[in-house]
């Protein structure tokens, strides 16, 4: 058995509309991938809109079917609401919304600013629960029969984690909007669920939490009991499943893939404290440098 193959058949997600964001890149993007080749038609959003292009055309060139680029800046409730309609124009419904965007990066929490750390939670739990709420709303208003929610947070959005309390305030909020809504949304036909993935590196998101040769010297790999980070198909299964019917009575749940990272040792970043402090100035000058490229 090879868990990098696929799980479901061809057709688990046909007829559906699926909206992610944080779809450009990374595992947006391989999620994306892969409800495309169930069958599905998704839009993807984030705030380059290029590179939205671009990830949409490269998709449709390989799996075939439509990928609808959209940008939005999810911290703003009205371009949430102009990016719904726009898929609704597009497609003429909505079947799954997928809570995908994310901002975080290391650094002891006495070295951020107020914006810094209000950087991460507008993204993470503000823009959630904007595209929750007008979602949600729309269903309900329309009296859509079925709808699903699917939000990616973290192990340590339960165990919280050291150098990342910012992203952990916002996962755990995430994950406490997650459980609440199952049971207030359920009469609605509305199912809301949550992936908890450990290591999953991506080319953006850990170049920026690890640079240099960070990655290297505190290597996720070493904490897993399976001795290994997670395959992007791994996680693309899993989603897919969760947002086709196939799930149908799983609402309310977070399902943790880490390979038992978090039973081992609950912090995913708690092993930065091995990090002299004059590291972390350099640490700080190679993420700026990063984000100015």
């Amino acid at each position: 058995m090879d868990f990098t193959k696929k799980m479901l058949r061809d057709d688990a997600l046909k007829g559906k509309v699926i909206v992610v964001t944080g779809g450009g890149s990374g595992l947006g993007k391989a999620m994306t991938q892969y409800f495309l080749e169930l069958g599905a038609q998704v839009a993807i959003t984030s705030r380059d809109l290029d590179k939205l292009k671009n990830t949409a055309k490269e998709l449709e060139d390989k799996m075939g079917g439509t990928c609808l680029p959209l940008a939005c800046d999810v911290r703003h409730y009205d371009q949430v609401e102009a990016m719904l309609e726009n898929v609704l124009k597009t497609f003429g419904k909505v079947d799954v919304l997928l809570n995908n965007a994310a901002g975080n990066f290391i650094s002891p929490t006495e070295r951020l600013s107020a914006n810094a750390f209000d950087t991460v939670i507008d993204i993470v739990l503000k823009g959630s629960k904007n595209c929750t709420l007008a979602f949600g709303k729309h269903w309900i208003d329309s009296k859509q029969e079925t709808a699903t929610i699917l939000n990616i947070v973290t192990t340590y959005a339960f165990t919280g984690s050291a150098y990342v309390v910012p992203s952990a305030t916002a996962k755990a909020g995430v994950l406490a909007m997650t459980r609440s809504l199952a049971v207030e949304w359920a009469k609605y036909g509305i199912r809301s669920n949550a992936i908890a993935p450990g290591p999953f590196p991506t080319k953006g998101a850990w170049d920026r939490l690890l640079p240099g040769d960070l990655a290297e010297k505190f290597d996720m790999a070493k904490k897993v009991p399976l001795k290994r980070v997670g395959d992007h198909q791994e996680l693309a299964n899993l989603a897919a499943y969760l947002v086709s019917d196939f799930s149908a009575y799983i609402n309310g749940e977070v399902v943790v893939i880490d390979g038992g990272e978090w039973l081992k040792g609950a912090g995913q970043f708690n092993l930065l404290d091995q990090i002299p402090e004059e590291m972390w100035d350099m640490l700080e000058m190679m993420i700026k440098a990063k984000k100015d490229k």
